[in-house]
């Protein structure tokens, strides 16, 4: 009886530790990706690191690029698609003169043309304010975009040039950073930009779509994502500065699901909202949100967001749009 008694006690408190790691484990890490690595790899890394592996990061930037990739773990997995989705900031530059495979500065020339002299401030702002709004793009062969199954730079690994969908997207904004540079020996221009875009942009596309409309052949030499998720880059994180953290058992590096959704608008569920509605994926009617500019709601229960819902005009109420935590 007493071994019975010692091994019930002793599997509680295992599971009491377990569900508290769960908790400590659930966030977003702002991450500083560095260059020459890839989104996976860092997801491959902290799983390591944290000793868990409900690990998703929000968007995939290329190995050439470095800056803001949000790292989702444990519960704010479920928000991956949702942090993928928000708008994107970036800082990069655009040279003018010559494009490559890539449309960046990895890939093999594909066509030179030398600037006689370099375009006019007032030039380069135009084609700025033109690209701007809502535009369509083809995503280049060297590309995670699956077509008929396969990624497209598997295609353009393999010499084939396939047809690429259409996608529309939108700049809501596009300009000039810094005064332009012009290289008299191998004249080329180069213009540093930044630029707030939708989800699925290219941005290396933007910068050969930038010279097309110049009228000379371009490519992406230099890209930072500044802006992911409501993170700047100046509240990243580095790997090396994570696993410090982590050794000090300091985990301030983890921003709670809470703290994540801050901008959007919240709802505390009272008793019968909860008990009744939202625990069991139930509609709501909630008057004092405007649903003609919130796009999401989050509810909440003790202070604790539970859930996301989003507007259904043909219902005319409140839907559930993803379950975060556990209805507890």
């Amino acid at each position: 009886m007493e071994n019975f008694l010692l091994l019930t006690k002793t599997s509680k408190i295992i599971t009491d530790i377990m569900k508290r790691r769960r908790s400590i484990m659930d966030g977003v890490i702002p991450l500083n990706k560095e260059i020459g690595q890839t989104s996976s790899d860092y997801v491959y890394k902290l799983r390591k690191i944290l000793h868990t592996r409900k690990i998703g990061h929000t968007g995939t930037l290329d190995p050439l690029v470095d800056g803001v990739l949000p790292i989702c773990v444990g519960q704010a997995t479920k928000l991956v698609n949702t942090l993928t989705s928000s708008p994107k900031e970036y800082a990069g530059e655009i040279t003018l003169g010559r494009s490559t495979t890539t449309e960046d500065r990895e890939g093999e020339t594909v066509e030179e043309k030398k600037l006689s002299k370099p375009f006019t401030d007032e030039e380069l702002e135009k084609i700025f304010q033109q690209m701007t709004g809502d535009l369509k793009q083809i995503p280049p062969m060297f590309s995670a975009v699956r077509v008929n199954g396969k990624k497209l730079y598997e295609y353009a690994r393999a010499g084939i040039e396939v047809e690429r969908p259409v996608r529309e997207i939108h700049i809501y904004s596009f300009s000039m950073t810094s005064e332009p540079v012009f290289d008299e020996t191998m004249s080329y221009q180069t213009i540093r930009f930044h630029v707030k875009c939708s989800k699925g942009t290219y941005v290396r596309t933007l910068a050969v779509e930038f010279g097309r409309l110049l009228g000379y052949p371009a490519f992406m030499s230099q890209l930072t994502r500044v802006k992911s998720a409501g993170f700047p880059i100046e509240e990243t994180f580095t790997l090396g500065k994570i696993e410090e953290m982590m050794a000090k058992k300091d985990y301030s590096f983890l921003k709670s699901i809470d703290e994540v959704l801050k901008d959007l608008p919240s709802l505390e569920l009272n008793d019968e909202q909860w008990d009744v509605r939202v625990s069991h994926g139930g509609f709501l009617e909630v008057e004092d949100v405007d649903s003609d500019k919130a796009k999401q709601l989050r509810v909440q229960r003790n202070g604790v967001t539970k859930a996301l819902y989003k507007y259904d005009k043909v219902r005319n109420m409140w839907i559930p749009d993803l379950m975060l935590l556990n209805n507890k």
